[in-house]
C-alpha cells in the first residue's frame, strides 16, 4: 500500500532551477519576464518553499532551455569510469578486432573502437538500427547495394545497419574507427572473450 500523502517526501527541484537559472545567465526577473510568474514566487520555488505544478514546470524548461524531466533528475548518480583496461574485447580475423569503449554499461549505446589490418572486410552483414563510423587513422571503404564511399581520418560515416554491408580497411596501414550503435544492434560484439 503506497505511503499516506503527508508522509511521501515531494521533489526537490529549487536547486536545479537557481543553478539552470545562473548558468544562463538570468535573473528571478528575467525568468520572471519570460514565464509571466511572479518573482516572490518564483524565488519559493527556488529555495524549496513552493511545489511547483507540471504547467510551471513546463515554463521553466521553456525558459531555461531544458526539457521538464532535466528538473526531475536523479543527481545522486555519479558518472561511470570504464578503464581502458577494462574494456571488453574481441579478437578479429587476421588481426583485427573491437574493443567496447563504454564497457557495456551505457543504456542506449554501444560505443566500440575497431582495428582493421590493411586489405581486412567485415564481409556483408546486418543488424538493427544505425552504425555510426568516425575514421581515427587509416582509411576504409564501405560497400551498400550499389553505393560505395570511402572515408578517411576524421571523416564519419553514417549508415542504416538494417541493409547489409561490408567494410574493408585499404591502404597500406591498418585502419581504426570509432563505431557507434544502438544498445542490442550488434549483440554478439558486447560478449567478453573467454
Amino acid at each position: 500500500m503506497p505511503a499516506p500523502l503527508s508522509t511521501r517526501q515531494r521533489p526537490l527541484v529549487g536547486s536545479r532551477i537557481r543553478r539552470r537559472r545562473t548558468e544562463r545567465g538570468l535573473t528571478l526577473a528575467a525568468v520572471a519576464e519570460l514565464t509571466g510568474l511572479n518573482i516572490g514566487y518564483l524565488s519559493q520555488v527556488e529555495n524549496d518553499k513552493a511545489s511547483p505544478s507540471l504547467e510551471t514546470l513546463a515554463a521553466l524548461a521553456a525558459a531555461l532551455d531544458v526539457p521538464i524531466a532535466w528538473f526531475l533528475l536523479d543527481t545522486s548518480a555519479a558518472p561511470r569510469l570504464i578503464r581502458a583496461a577494462e574494456r571488453p574485447r574481441r579478437r578479429g580475423r587476421e588481426g583485427g578486432g573491437l574493443t567496447q569503449v563504454d564497457g557495456g554499461i551505457a543504456r542506449d549505446l554501444a560505443i566500440f573502437e575497431g582495428t582493421m589490418p590493411p586489405g581486412h572486410r567485415t564481409g556483408f552483414h546486418a543488424h538493427p538500427g544505425d552504425e555510426h563510423h568516425v575514421v581515427l587513422s587509416g582509411r576504409i571503404r564501405i560497400t551498400q547495394g550499389e553505393t560505395v564511399v570511402e572515408a578517411g581520418p576524421g571523416d564519419y560515416v553514417l549508415l542504416d545497419g538494417t541493409l547489409p554491408h561490408d567494410a574493408e580497411s585499404i591502404g597500406d596501414e591498418p585502419a581504426r574507427l570509432l563505431i557507434v550503435y544502438p544498445r542490442g544492434g550488434h549483440s554478439e560484439l558486447t560478449r567478453r572473450e573467454g
